[in-house]
């Protein structure tokens, strides 16, 4: 078939794009865990779906450690890290698995103590991330007293899409107020359910023309912080070119490891799995080199789930 906006037949083009944005696929972590001395691994979509943790995971990073090797999980959650481990606990993910956790959570309360953008904060999201503020002088107020919006998530995000926020999102750009972004995810699966994060939020604020401060993957100082947590947990600082970013996000963890010089280890059976066919344990090769292409991004290799592996 012709495209005759290049004037190239389609199948020629899509062989092009397979050959420049081929990304191996592996059969597990083992193969190229050598070339690495740490990782900084996704959670939510790599580790577990929301409800429980994905099969050979824990094991796989449990490996890496014993070999010598280090593992910070790197999360969006707009929670401290303290947070997490119980509820990998109840997933069956053990805590020999990572040396340590940081979270988009955590970069926030770091921006939180400067108070830049005022103390008074409204809060758009759950009251399960209401421990991002505990220890921080801030004061929850309502909209018409906020200095600025603090999003962690939708209010219901089981009910909930961002259309239930365009009155609001109109109103706080009107008002000049910026939105802090404690989670830059749009979606994200739960169980069998795909849910709208806090990013999701963020993205329409933009779109109307507001002020938007992202904390998180992709954007730039929660990698600052990352390697700053690795060095600590090694005793010395990890060159980028030993570390390996593992993820499901192909917007953020992805993207984000690019823009870092850091190499990526592309999880296909996360979020995004649905765009390489039907068999999540056998993505199509060349959906898999159009969906790099459109992103811009040229991970090292990818793996259906996360596993040592031969």
């Amino acid at each position: 078939m012709l495209d005759r906006s290049t004037g190239t037949d389609y199948s020629e083009r899509m062989s092009i794009i397979v050959d420049i944005h081929n990304v191996p696929l592996l059969s597990g972590l083992a193969v190229v865990a050598d070339r690495y001395d740490a990782l900084l691994c996704d959670v939510w979509g790599v580790l577990h779906n929301g409800k429980t943790a994905f099969p050979g995971v824990s094991d796989a990073l449990c490996t890496f450690r014993k070999r010598g090797g280090r593992v910070l999980l790197l999360s969006n959650a707009p929670r401290p890290g303290e947070a997490l481990p119980p509820q990998l606990e109840g997933f069956g993910i053990a805590a020999e698995a990572y040396d340590g956790i940081l979270t988009s959570g955590d970069a926030t309360r770091a921006f939180l103590e400067t108070a830049s953008l005022g103390s008074r904060v409204l809060h758009i999201g759950p009251d399960r991330d209401l421990p991002l503020f505990e220890g921080i002088d801030i004061e929850l107020v309502g909209e018409d007293k906020a200095d600025f919006v603090l999003v962690t998530g939708l209010f219901d995000d089981d009910t909930e899409s961002p259309d239930d926020y365009a009155g609001a999102l109109s109103r706080w750009e009107g008002k000049g107020l910026a939105l802090v972004c404690a989670n830059p995810d749009i979606i994200v699966d739960r169980g069998h359910t795909q849910i709208y994060c806090a990013g999701a939020l963020a993205r329409v604020y933009e779109e109307l023309g507001g002020v938007v401060i992202y904390f998180g993957k992709p954007h730039a100082p929660i990698y600052g912080l990352a390697r700053q947590r690795l060095a600590g947990i090694h005793g010395s600082v990890i060159p980028d070119n030993r570390i390996l970013a593992i993820g499901d996000g192909i917007g953020t963890d992805m993207l984000g490891a690019q823009g870092e010089g850091i190499d990526a280890l592309f999880i296909t059976g996360g979020i995004a799995a649905a765009r390489f066919g039907d068999n999540v344990k056998e993505p199509d090769p060349a959906l898999l080199a159009a969906f790099c292409h459109e992103a811009g991004v040229k991970p090292v290799a990818a793996l259906p789930r996360l596993v040592w592996g031969a």
